[in-house]
């Protein structure tokens, strides 16, 4: 009778403590986005474009229109778009892209079931007068690439003398982040891309324009800001630029930490035909030491800019491009814009388009209807 009623008592404690036991919390949309991308990892590479939507070639702000779309009839899987001049209050990025188009793509990219990922060029907060435009006419003089002082990271720092106007243009980002939503208003998950390619020295936030420790602190800054503004959608990227003989130390000289960092990715070029094997060689060597620090990190890789100006080897798509990275468990690989006298992705008239669909038919890579 003793035993019985133990074994009563027993089985109820146990009920007991699983009503009360904790909900697991729910993901929040950033980490549903990791998890997303890890699962595709497994499957292949998925290919992105900048400003695929909003124009190519030969036509600018058709609905529904790419130029990757109308050479292998499917949509990239990755879009990117820029936030440069959101900093300013501008009407329209730097690439003259209205920021209302921006955000209407954005949506329909993540409607289609595609995956948005956003870099911000912003101009220099010490050269650009506010509500007056760039201090001078004349690229870059005013903007990202405006590198004559050298101390405009420290300056706009806590203590800094244009802290409080980057305050600000950080609030500013924040704003039109709130406009990335779903129809129901939930928050689209966006892989965010700040502050890249810091190993060069072309951006105001360069290797030789700020020490490690400033570097650093620009990353908390913005994303801590960011943060407290209750971004949880935000997949936070860090990506320098592919460098010779890339070594694990030199790939993390600048990295926030693995507290601050979701995804790790490479900038990488080819800019003239004779580049090729370098690019080859120079990129699976990089490639190399990025998925290794990834693996030990449990960041998410990718080559998150890349492509060949103007396509003038039409054969790029399939004897360069796929031999470099398909070796390689990278999420994605995102070339930048087709726009006019400067392009980086396929274009139905150009004689690369051929290649690129047979790039698109390979079993390695991911296009739109592969990920819905």
């Amino acid at each position: 009778m003793k035993k019985n009623l133990l074994m009563v008592m027993m089985a109820a404690s146990m009920v007991a403590c699983s009503a009360t036991k904790p909900a697991e919390p729910a993901k929040t949309p950033a980490q549903q986005l990791i998890d997303r991308l890890d699962t595709l990892l497994q499957k292949g590479i998925m290919y992105g474009h900048q400003d695929d939507p909003m124009y190519g070639l030969t036509w600018e702000y058709q609905n529904d229109s790419s130029d990757v779309k109308n050479v292998c009839g499917d949509y990239p899987a990755i879009m990117g778009f820029d936030l440069g001049g959101i900093e300013m209050g501008d009407r329209k990025n730097l690439d003259s892209v209205p920021f209302t188009r921006m955000t209407e793509e954005v949506k329909n990219h993540y409607r289609r079931g595609g995956i948005v990922t956003l870099s911000w060029h912003p101009r220099n907060p010490v050269t650009t007068i506010e509500g007056g435009g760039w201090a001078g006419q004349k690229f870059p003089e005013g903007t990202a690439w405006d590198v004559t002082d050298s101390a405009v990271v420290k300056k706009i720092l806590p203590g800094g003398e244009c802290h409080e106007k980057f305050q600000s243009w950080m609030q500013r980002v924040s704003d039109f982040l709130a406009t990335l939503t779903t129809d129901d208003g939930q928050k689209i998950p966006i892989i965010f891309r700040p502050w890249h390619e810091n190993s060069g020295s072309w951006f105001w936030w360069g290797e030789k324009l700020c020490t490690v420790e400033e570097y650093k602190a620009l990353w908390n800054m913005l994303q801590d800001k960011l943060k407290a503004d209750g971004f949880d959608n935000l997949v936070w990227s860090y990506s320098p630029g592919m460098q010779d003989s890339l070594t694990a130390e030199r790939l993390l000289d600048r990295y926030p930490g693995d507290d601050r960092v979701d995804m790790i990715g490479l900038d990488g070029y080819q800019w003239k035909p004779e580049e090729k094997e370098q690019f080859i060689e120079r990129g699976k060597q990089n490639l190399t030491v990025l998925c290794q620090v990834a693996k030990e990190h449990n960041l998410i890789p990718a080559l998150t800019e890349c492509g060949m100006k103007n396509m003038t080897e039409p054969t790029w798509w399939t004897s360069t491009l796929l031999p470099t990275v398909k070796d390689f468990p990278i999420s994605y690989l995102l070339t930048w814009r087709n726009y006019k006298d400067e392009w980086f992705g396929p274009a139905p008239s150009k004689p690369d388009a051929s290649y690129f669909r047979d790039f698109h038919a390979d079993g390695k890579t991911l296009f739109l209807k592969e990920i819905q």
